[in-house]
């Protein structure tokens, strides 16, 4: 796996918004254009993650009945918290759906990772997974059973229960994963918890599941472009190597050093879980662009289909702040167990804004109104050839 870390030149103005949680919003120029109203009073949603202000209004009105959820449905917190006495039991829900190989690998490790970063350790896992009719027979569903058994395995969760079945209206399988876990309770991360002053860390680079899907779904675009076999072959398998799980990241840096929040950059990548963890925490961001790590196999892919890396789905690294003075012990740690990491910005006050600088300039950080994935698939600028 080669390591590119001169990230493009931003291509931020038509992407600029203000920062999100200090008022109200009606959302970005984009996030406007892609919801048409196709009917009176509805609008159309992309494809991809509903706009987040659009979620935040659906929220206020869910009301928590019990004392014991301590933390419900929030934007950019990625589990949910309940009390169960001594511990806390963390609970989450994902979707796989933007591939169709190695589904079952995807579910356990996406949705631990949304464990890991609650600093909490993934025990059990259910799923409702979904056939398509066309496609249905027993090899299929061995195999996606070898993968969730396999998956748990790695992340030390059991298969506890789920749904099975085959259904019309799918061209292509779609597991739906629940992970469950605890927590002690004076171990509890956020992402709420990031601090002015804190440090900025990344561990891996972008994008390690964003180039896999890549690679796997528009392979033949990709080729057609001139994109070398041996570039796609290793994106194919980044969702192995360097993988998607930020499980044995997590456990480095609790271990290591004090850590006020973590958050797993998932749809929307690196600039979205970068907002989100802004926005959960009320605080501005000042990040240095050239500092990313980007992964040279997705910028090959990246700039063959005309995407920006910061924008694309990017499970497999971790994104955490802590004190700068325990920056050095985190990145130590990692090292000692093959992991990369690096310092991309700081927490600043949230009058500051999130902002990115980079050699010769500054801008603010780009808000990406959905995946660059979905926008590939939405856009139909370029039909999946695998």
């Amino acid at each position: 796996m080669e390591r590119d870390r001169t990230a493009d030149e931003p291509r931020a103005a038509s992407r600029e918004t203000r920062h999100a949680r200090r008022e109200p919003q009606n959302g970005s120029d984009e996030q406007r254009a892609e919801c048409r109203a196709p009917g009176a009073g509805s609008a159309r949603i992309a494809l991809g993650k509903p706009p987040p202000e659009v979620l935040e209004r659906l929220f206020a009105d869910l009301p928590i009945r019990d004392p014991r959820v301590i933390m419900g449905p929030q934007i950019g917190e990625d589990a949910a918290v309940l009390d169960i006495g001594d511990r806390y039991l963390i609970a989450k829900v994902d979707p796989i759906t933007f591939v169709a190989e190695e589904i079952g690998w995807y579910a356990v490790h996406i949705n631990a990772n949304d464990l890991a970063v609650r600093g909490a350790r993934p025990a059990w896992f259910l799923m409702t997974l979904l056939l398509p009719e066309a496609q249905a027979d027993e090899g299929l569903l061995a195999d996606i059973f070898t993968q969730v058994r396999d998956a748990c395995g790695a992340v030390g969760a059991s298969l506890v229960g789920g749904h099975t079945e085959v259904t019309s209206g799918l061209d292509r399988p779609i597991l739906a994963g629940t992970m469950l876990g605890e927590v002690e309770k004076d171990r509890l991360v956020t992402t709420a918890g990031a601090r002015v002053g804190d440090a900025v860390l990344l561990s891996k680079g972008i994008a390690i599941e964003g180039a896999s899907i890549l690679a796997r779904e528009f392979g033949g675009l990709l080729r057609a472009r001139g994109v070398a076999p041996g570039t796609l072959e290793r994106a194919r398998a980044f969702v192995r190597r360097p993988g998607i799980s930020v499980l044995p990241d997590a456990r480095a840096a609790v271990a290591a050093s004090p850590v006020h929040a973590m958050h797993d950059p998932t749809e929307g990548g690196l600039a979205t879980g970068l907002w989100e963890l802004a926005r959960a925490a009320r605080v501005g961001l000042r990040l240095d662009r050239d500092a990313v790590p980007v992964l040279a196999e997705c910028r090959a892919l990246c700039e063959a289909l005309n995407i920006d890396p910061l924008g694309l789905i990017a499970s497999g690294a971790l994104l955490l702040t802590c004190p700068k003075s325990a920056a050095d012990g985190i990145l130590t740690a990692w090292a000692s167990q093959g992991i990369e990491g690096t310092v991309i910005g700081e927490v600043a006050p949230p009058e500051d804004g999130c902002r990115l600088y980079w050699r010769g300039g500054e801008g603010p950080l780009p808000r990406f109104a959905r995946d660059e994935v979905a926008r590939l698939f939405d856009e139909g600028r370029a039909a999946p050839l695998a």
